[in-house]
């Protein structure tokens, strides 16, 4: 079967494309950028279209024998009106979709039963509405919260449950959702494709119970054996709803604003014998969050939706980034020999950040990053997807990686903090008179005066802050 997926680079396209190829379906994935994407995807039945639905796509032409296309294009963008480009980009995606032999486009969609809906959910029935005003058969999947390693609401329940014994919680944790498991949503996926009895249909999925926000982060304490007390009061508005949960984890703030609009909605199911047709046994909440963990201690994280750049407000431009100006910067070069096992060090360099840190003076990269949350920026909580392996696109603590190339040695870092400029962080290993050295280059291109007088400001911590980091990182028995 040719099965056309956009979003391909997102958190359901990144688990369900492995599942296809191993049922032996051609692949046609869309992606805005390929150096997001080939790395990890380099396979006989998996061809790239690099198309932005929001722009230029009159020079894309879908192959024509496509039978299913899987519309995963959506987010809870950071612009305060996500809706209009949501729409725009539907309206796009069937215009192309439309000129092939397409026989069904499914789409993932949010559960919206309420009368009064988030604005995040009106743009996904929206998006249903566009889809299904064309000739192609549309089959509509609305879940809710999706639990597996990786998601959204799997790592912000992780960092409220893990980092507060005590909760003094906004009144909307009380709401009702119907939680599903992130393997049972691939499943429905992959399950009603060309089933013709779910064209131009719509279906409810979600998992075997029905809980409260506050009785699933008790329920995921329970999983990490850890005791936790909430207390709910409803004196705190959406606005201090919102700056909690941005100060308690790793979300954006424009991203924890949308999250807390559409949190105040119930998002039950509707009865369906879907998950019986197509014989999908439903997970349990709990053993879905302990099926999550189980990957994360394998280093079997697929995608994590912190890597995407909605997580941050990261521009969709930002890959374009990997040329490093060299006029109107500032630089700070340091070189050291590589005395060492090269392999050692390069496992340093890439085991950089997160749970692992950054060699030196992590208090110090803590404060900065206590100060980027303060002012708006992402912070340091994102962390890193996996402990061991960084690839283009990945989100790795406050940086975006843009360069991960082990072959020829080089890790190229972009910075996702707020500073008045623009910073890169390079790490590269080079050969010279036969010997090799580490070259580390921290490089900010400022934006006016404020831009300059920052870097002046942050170079005494520079130089005690690099040398040490890149003394450490030669320390071969500090490697994984």
């Amino acid at each position: 079967m040719n099965i056309l997926i956009t979003g391909a680079n997102g958190y359901i396209g990144q688990r369900l494309i492995p599942v296809l190829l191993e049922e032996g379906h051609q692949l046609y994935c869309c992606v805005r950028n390929r150096n997001r994407f080939e790395t990890e995807h380099q396979h006989e039945k998996v061809i790239i279209i690099e198309i932005d639905f929001l722009y230029n796509i009159d020079t894309i032409i879908f192959p024509v024998e496509i039978d299913v296309a899987f519309y995963l294009v959506h987010s809870m963008n950071t612009q305060e009106d996500f809706a209009a480009p949501e729409a725009a980009v539907a309206t796009n995606f069937l215009t192309k979709i439309q000129a092939t032999k397409c026989r069904q486009i499914i789409y993932l969609s949010g559960i919206v039963n309420e009368t009064n809906l988030s604005k995040h959910l009106e743009s996904r029935l929206r998006v249903e509405n566009i889809l299904r005003a064309g000739t192609t058969n549309v089959t509509v999947l609305r879940a809710g919260i999706i639990v597996g390693s990786g998601s959204a609401s799997f790592e912000i329940m992780r960092d409220i449950v893990e980092k507060l014994p005590v909760m003094i919680t906004p009144k909307w944790l009380n709401t009702l959702c119907q939680p599903i498991a992130i393997r049972n949503v691939i499943q429905f996926l992959s399950g009603v494709m060309l089933k013709e009895n779910t064209y131009n249909n719509d279906f409810d999925i979600g998992g075997r119970e029905v809980l409260s926000y506050k009785n699933m982060l008790l329920k995921f304490a329970e999983v990490r054996n850890l005791k936790r007390k909430i207390f709910t009061i409803p004196v705190m508005t959406p606005k201090l709803s919102s700056y909690w949960l941005y100060f308690v984890t790793s979300t954006s703030y424009p991203l924890a604003v949308n999250l807390v609009n559409s949190m105040k909605v119930n998002v039950v199911c509707r009865e369906n014998d879907l998950a019986q047709q197509l014989g999908i046994e439903l997970l349990p909440y709990k053993s879905a969050v302990q099926m999550a963990f189980e990957k994360i201690e394998q280093h079997m994280v697929l995608s994590s939706w912190k890597d995407a750049f909605s997580s941050s407000g990261a521009p969709q431009t930002i890959m374009n980034y990997v040329e490093v100006p060299r006029f109107g910067c500032f630089k700070d070069i340091k070189w050291r020999e590589v005395k060492g096992e090269l392999n050692g060090v390069l496992a340093n360099i890439w085991s950089i950040g997160g749970e692992r840190g950054w060699y030196y003076a992590n208090a110090l990269w803590k404060v900065r990053g206590m100060m980027d949350k303060f002012v708006g920026g992402v912070g340091l909580r994102r962390g890193r997807t996996d402990p061991l392996q960084i690839h283009p696109g990945d989100a790795l603590d406050f940086w975006r990686v843009l360069i991960a190339d082990k072959e020829n040695k080089r890790l190229l870092l972009f910075a996702e903090m707020k500073v008045p400029g623009e910073a890169w962080l390079e790490f590269k290993i080079m050969k010279k008179d036969n010997k090799q050295y580490l070259r580390q280059t921290a490089t900010f291109r400022p934006k006016g005066v404020w831009g300059r007088l920052y870097w002046y400001s942050v170079l005494p911590f520079h130089y005690f802050i690099f040398n040490g980091m890149i003394n450490n990182l030669l320390k071969v028995e500090t490697a994984l």
